[in-house]
């Protein structure tokens, strides 16, 4: 840990100690969350469930054609039988439920506002820049290639590593599949997104949403897209995540065993606008904490992103320039969360 600055408190230890939202975390009149529509839906208000179990089978081409309609019309997907044992997500939720219960001390060891750290615990989203705080702190980890970054993380709670170095392992495979599906579904070869994503990268963040005196005075995270590639959610019990479907916030209910999935910036790119990144946002409550664990795959820094030249013809001309993920990232985090999605600033 950096002593030479001061850290900013976490929420993790400051919110129970509040009646009151601080006001650096007060959105301005217009742009505060409508709590009337986090209230449980029924599933047909949701996004599309898509069973995995014969995407290696008889029925891959059905599969298929069901990811290929969600990310269209949604950007986002939920899914069943993905082939991650339930031991090994359970373990990933103890752990970091574990570890946002260490003592302060424990876990501000962990604590940098530097983005470049590929290990860190932070609040909010960049304390640096942001004119509002997000009501959240965050253990952000590179997880890819594993032997890399493992000796970083945490070594409490005692199974911290070995817990979340499987729960990564599953989580790779899984991204790949699903972009060997998604790569499928646009008419490309199997591994074209594959190989256009360089030697790959690989993050995840815990999310932690302490309960909020005034929920309708902030976000966890407010409405935003992912740069990268594809995210792959797994959310706890507790409702919070909301996606914009045809201009109304649709709140994604927790279901046992189901991953949410949604596509990146980088994939709206590649798919030459057939697939969008769709703006999402996390709500929180006065009554529960809330959890979260995205895991991000990533283009390399060096990968050159465009339009895959298949997707592109005389109906279809490039809608974006080609540019290296690098160059992508580092606007992205000076620009900070926004509903101006940053894709936009690559328009051909």
């Amino acid at each position: 840990m950096d002593t030479t600055t001061a850290p900013k408190p976490l929420l993790t230890d400051l919110a129970s100690t509040l009646n009151r939202v601080p006001s650096n975390f007060i959105r301005l009149l217009g742009d505060r969350p409508n709590l009337q529509h986090l209230q449980l839906q029924s599933s047909n208000a949701s996004i599309p469930i898509i069973d995995l179990q014969g995407l290696y089978g008889s029925t891959r081409s059905q599969i298929i054609q069901k990811i290929a309609q969600a990310c269209q019309d949604y950007g986002f997907f939920q899914i069943v039988n993905h082939g991650v044992p339930e031991g090994v997500v359970g373990n990933m939720v103890n752990v970091s439920k574990e570890f946002f219960k260490l003592p302060e001390r424990e876990r501000m060891k962990n604590y940098s506002d530097d983005p470049s750290k590929t290990t860190r615990l932070s609040t909010s989203f960049n304390v640096k820049t942001e004119k509002f705080s997000n009501w959240r702190d965050f253990l952000r980890l590179h997880c890819h290639p594993i032997e890399d970054y493992i000796q970083e993380w945490p070594t409490n709670p005692p199974s911290f590593r070995e817990d979340v170095a499987e729960y990564s392992r599953n989580m790779r495979g899984l991204s790949v599949r699903l972009l060997e599906a998604i790569s499928e579904s646009l008419g490309l070869e199997r591994d074209y997104i594959e190989k256009a994503l360089g030697k790959h990268g690989q993050h995840m963040a815990i999310n932690y949403y302490p309960p909020c005196p005034e929920p309708e005075l902030t976000y966890g995270l407010p409405p935003h897209t992912d740069p990268n590639a594809i995210t792959i959610l797994l959310q706890t019990e507790v409702p919070g995540l909301q996606v914009l479907k045809d201009g109304t916030w649709v709140t994604v209910n927790p279901i046992p065993n189901t991953f949410i999935v949604n596509i990146g910036d980088q994939l709206q790119v590649i798919s030459n606008d057939r697939y969008k990144s769709v703006l999402h946002r996390a709500l929180v409550n006065c009554e529960e904490e809330r959890m979260s664990i995205p895991t991000f795959y990533c283009p390399s820094q060096d990968a050159v992103i465009g339009p895959a030249p298949q997707l592109i013809g005389h109906d279809h001309p490039p809608q974006y320039t080609n540019f290296t993920y690098g160059e992508y990232y580092d606007k992205f985090w000076k620009r900070g969360l926004s509903k101006e999605t940053c894709v936009d600033m690559f328009k051909a």
